[in-house]
């Protein structure tokens, strides 16, 4: 039986992978900090070992007498303050957990990495495996963390760790122990989001993403990493599809790009309330298209239909928000009147 440790088995992508581990009938350690809850995976068998990531003694201790690792703890926090804990997390923790699966003679591990570490599309195109990274210029701490955290797995692969990385592209779905990964859904459901930036993102199903996870550990390339994506949207046709499912009207105002991250920044110095940072719009406004031809090729690798994935999304984030759904957000006039004050000034500047 193989005995696998799944690092972040607290989280949105970890649980459903700890299941698909499960299910595949694998021996399971989990590593969770202290705080961490795991009531969600209470139905499974594991063995839970305590500690961080980043701490280099915990990592080790963990690592005793397994074959696999699947790496995916990690932080997608974009507030201006956890810059610093961003890269402690995502990459000195990947680095100790290599490193360290490196010294104990792991078989294979398995990196959970992201589409930020390929980083967006050019203009009316689709990312791939092979893209050079040309986002560090956008100053995105979360994007610039995952892909020096790819560089840290490559450079202890090098070593002769057996290293497979796959790049989760904007992942949904129902069962989100912690609501992270799922927050666009909840702020569109909540009526925050009275206006928005064009930009362009991926939707793949959190459950395909699990199952994409056991194809890299079963068939990935050492050395190789694969785009785990399903359906390319614009932020229009995704709201549009959202709304269709919810029944809530889409954001009435787009804004250019710039202009809103300005507005953001503004208000984020004067302590205003808002839903959104400066940073979360910086990222927004770009093209993620990514193409997942790789994974489908390689892995056998297949997303379900995107309908199926929204529709579970809204349906287990409504039951999640329960009479919350039908309260007023406290950001909803503050945030219709800025969204007003939008398009005033887009129409007086001629845009």
């Amino acid at each position: 039986m193989t005995k696998s440790l799944v690092t972040g088995g607290s989280g949105f992508i970890g649980s459903h992978l700890v299941r698909a581990l499960a299910k595949r009938g694998d021996e399971l350690r989990l590593l969770a900090r202290k705080k961490a809850s795991l009531d969600h995976l209470g139905d499974l068998d594991f063995e839970r070992r305590t500690g961080d990531v980043t701490d280099r003694a915990a990592v080790r201790r963990a690592l005793k007498g397994v074959d696999r690792v699947f790496h995916v703890a990690g932080t997608t926090s974009m507030r201006p303050g956890a810059r610093d804990r961003v890269f402690e997390v995502n990459v000195g923790g990947t680095r100790n957990v290599c490193e360290e699966a490196l010294r104990a003679g792991t078989e294979r591990v398995v990196l959970t990495s992201s589409v930020g570490a390929i980083g967006p599309a050019a203009t009316a195109k689709t990312a791939d495996e092979n893209q050079p990274f040309v986002a560090g210029g956008l100053g995105l701490a979360y994007i610039n963390s995952k892909h020096e955290a790819e560089v840290e797995a490559w450079r202890v692969a090098a070593h002769g760790l057996p290293v497979v990385a796959v790049n989760p592209s904007f992942v949904f779905g129902p069962d989100d122990p912690k609501g992270t990964s799922n927050r666009l859904i909840r702020r569109f459901l909540l009526r925050r989001l009275p206006f928005y930036v064009e930009g362009g993102l991926n939707v793949v199903d959190v459950r395909d993403v699990a199952r994409g996870h056991l194809l890299a550990d079963q068939k990935g390339e050492p050395g190789e990493r694969y785009i785990l994506g399903g359906r390319n949207f614009t932020l229009t046709r995704l709201f549009a599809d959202l709304s269709r499912i919810s029944g809530v009207d889409p954001p009435a105002v787009r804004v250019p790009g710039a202009l809103a991250v300005g507005w953001a920044e503004a208000a984020t110095r004067a302590g205003l309330p808002l839903p959104v940072n400066p940073e979360e719009l910086r990222a927004a406004q770009q093209s993620w298209f990514v193409s997942t031809r790789k994974a489908e090729r390689e892995l056998g690798f297949k997303a379900r239909p995107h309908e199926e994935t929204l529709e579970d999304a809204v349906t287990w984030q409504l039951k999640s928000l329960g009479a919350r759904f039908d309260e007023a957000s406290r950001f909803d006039m503050p945030l219709a009147v800025l969204g007003r004050t939008a398009r005033f000034t887009d129409r007086m500047l001629g845009r």
